[in-house]
């Protein structure tokens, strides 16, 4: 029984909270935040405390996300997220224009991909991606479209991965 609903968000100086109706904004120094939540959990804005209420016992996992969810909210405007993911493979090489990435995995043509809106994408070198932003759940599922161009296969372990994965590798056919 997860009781992360109960806990208290503490909200550091230079952010503020404010709430309209079900649509919570969040303001710090790298940008803005809104988001849609449950009318069902209430928010109540004491000085530089956020606590999330219940009425109903029913609501617990509800209230355990929109407590996450805002706490996120308030790491992205103030820290930001970071995904890092690494191309594994002969050949294999990412390269970063503007909002651009473009990709060459081994397919007959390089896939270039837009970032979307509110992310930035980073190149140290060939084989490194790192995508940045506010955001943690546009910062996650743009990573994991990358990831999905080329997937890390289990025999050879090419592909493109989260620099922290592990890939179970296989033997291949001959089972030596």
């Amino acid at each position: 029984m997860s009781r992360i609903g109960l806990k208290v968000i503490e909200i550091p100086e230079g952010v503020t909270v404010t709430k309209k109706d079900e649509n919570i904004t969040v303001k710090g120094p790298k940008g803005e935040l809104t988001r849609q939540f449950n009318s069902k959990i209430k928010l109540s804005l004491e000085g530089n405390e956020a606590k999330f209420s219940r009425e109903n016992e029913n609501d617990k996992a509800l209230h355990g996300t929109m407590r996450s969810n805002l706490n996120n909210m308030i790491i992205g405007v103030t820290k930001g997220y970071e995904k890092k993911l690494e191309l594994r493979g002969v050949g294999y090489r990412a390269q970063v224009k503007g909002n651009t990435l473009t990709l060459t995995v081994g397919f007959s043509h390089p896939v270039v991909m837009e970032a979307p809106e509110g992310i930035k994408i980073e190149s140290p070198s060939n084989t490194e991606i790192n995508i940045l932003g506010i955001s943690k759940q546009r910062v996650g599922q743009f990573a994991a479209v990358i990831r999905d161009v080329r997937p890390p296969e289990p025999y050879k372990g090419k592909g493109i991965r989260y620099v922290d994965e592990y890939v179970r590798r296989k033997e291949g056919k001959t089972g030596k």
